[in-house]
């Protein structure tokens, strides 16, 4: 018993010499690491994350997942862009054309000598062949073009076509990029009403021409309609066009579920708009979209299930993200503090604001949506989503977001329209005084 005793003895000793011994050498060895004075090589690679936000970026930026198969082989609107002096049709988009349009130039790509030229007055902005240039110069936020020698053969567009802007600090739409934010200035149905072939659209809704081109006029600026190529419904029940405005591309972070009646993750709804919406070449799925009854058009296009040979969009789903959740929240510095800091207080306690849109990131922890009795709001656009519910729109960075009205379709003027709304609707009591101090600190958001 004694020996069996000192043997287990022995070799407790001898686990506890090693783990000691093992020990001593990692310490050893992550001192000399940190005391060493060797510095690291400069080609050294970069980090992973900084490579994938880098893609991320790239794909953000300038990836058409292949799209300039519809926006320019099926609705040949690359030869509306260069016109007929171009080997195009009809007069031309020129850049003072493209800017009234809300199309955005990033002055960055565009060369000093160009650009002291443009300052100077000796550039055209009337000459679409400058737009061709601009394009060449994948100057044109959102839009690229795709060039056979100095001739315009296709082109199509980016997720920084309606998700990105510029802080007009060269001309206004001319400046420095700010991705994420919504393109509020952005026509889109003027853009696309200048195909020449529109037989794509017509034939999906199975409608004439003159009706579609009814429905693209009816947007204006800042707003799209993703629903209408699913359900076919172009105006809401007061004969209001059923376009939303573009959201936000940043403060997705913590965000439960994604667009204004929370279809799904970010992840899912960039591959439901470039595969559905820019008409990327790519696989998707989503049985929701076979409900005929529901999404007639969707059903019958198959857009339940899509499957291409090719697949340019699913592999870049996840840099993308990764790039949504990396963009800066602006934040205005054009706002009374003081008042702020009273409406805070408002915001958490009597105005009952924080019981949905919860900080830090200003939306419901966890299932963030509400049917539309709950927020004393129409089900009109909630019942063209699978959901059949809103989802508690995030208030970061309301600065970006001020342009063609609050809510949804942009039914509320002024922030102050939307206070009125939810003071009625909950019966809070608010004064004249609490409502501008609660705007106020939602304008510092």
């Amino acid at each position: 018993m004694i020996a069996k005793a000192l043997g287990r003895l022995l070799a407790l000793l001898g686990a506890a010499l090693v783990l000691y011994l093992a020990v001593v050498l990692v310490n050893v060895t992550i001192a000399a690491v940190s005391t060493s004075t060797a510095k690291p090589s400069r080609g050294a690679a970069a980090p992973p994350s900084s490579r994938v936000l880098a893609r991320g970026r790239q794909i953000f930026r300038f990836d058409t997942f292949g799209d300039q198969a519809f926006w320019g082989s099926a609705l040949q609107l690359h030869r509306a862009i260069a016109g007929s002096k171009n080997g195009g049709v009809g007069p031309g988009v020129s850049p003072k054309t493209a800017l009234s349009v809300g199309l955005k130039v990033d002055a960055t790509r565009i060369p000093t000598s160009v650009a002291a030229a443009i300052k100077a007055g000796k550039v055209n902005l009337n000459d679409p062949k400058v737009t061709l240039t601009l394009l060449k110069l994948n100057a044109v936020v959102g839009v690229r073009g795709f060039f056979r020698g100095n001739r315009l053969t296709s082109m199509g567009i980016t997720c920084a076509f309606c998700h990105s802007t510029v802080d007009n600090s060269f001309a206004p739409g001319i400046g420095r990029r700010r991705d994420g934010w919504p393109n509020r200035d952005l026509n889109v149905g003027a853009i696309v009403g200048l195909a020449p072939n529109k037989k794509p659209i017509t034939g999906l809704l199975q409608v004439d021409e003159a009706t579609v081109n009814k429905v693209l006029a009816s947007w204006g600026p800042g707003k799209f309609d993703a629903e209408l190529f699913l359900d076919g419904k172009a105006f809401r029940p007061d004969g209001k066009s059923a376009a939303t405005l573009i959201p936000a591309a940043f403060g997705l972070d913590g965000i439960n579920l994604h667009t204004y009646t929370g279809w799904g993750s970010v992840p899912y709804w960039n591959a439901f708009v470039a595969n559905l919406e820019m008409h990327g070449i790519g696989n998707f799925d989503d049985d929701r979209l076979s409900n005929a009854k529901q999404f007639p058009v969707a059903a019958r296009a198959g857009f339940a299930h899509v499957r291409n040979k090719r697949d340019l969009i699913t592999s870049k789903l996840g840099p993308l993200h990764l790039y949504q959740l990396s963009l800066p929240v602006p934040h205005s510095k054009r706002f009374n503090r003081a008042a702020a800091r009273r409406g805070k207080a408002i915001f958490n306690g009597k105005g009952r604001c924080a019981n949905c849109h919860m900080p830090p990131a200003f939306s419901d922890a966890g299932w963030n949506l509400h049917t539309g009795e709950e927020i004393c709001t129409d089900n009109f656009q909630s019942s063209r989503s699978p959901t059949f519910r809103y989802r508690t729109t995030p208030l970061r960075g309301i600065v970006a977001k001020t342009k063609g009205g609050f809510y949804h379709d942009g039914r509320y003027p002024t922030l102050r329209a939307v206070v009125d709304h939810y003071d009625s609707c909950f019966k809070l009591g608010l004064s004249s005084r609490e409502k501008t101090e609660l705007v106020e600190y939602l304008r510092g958001r």
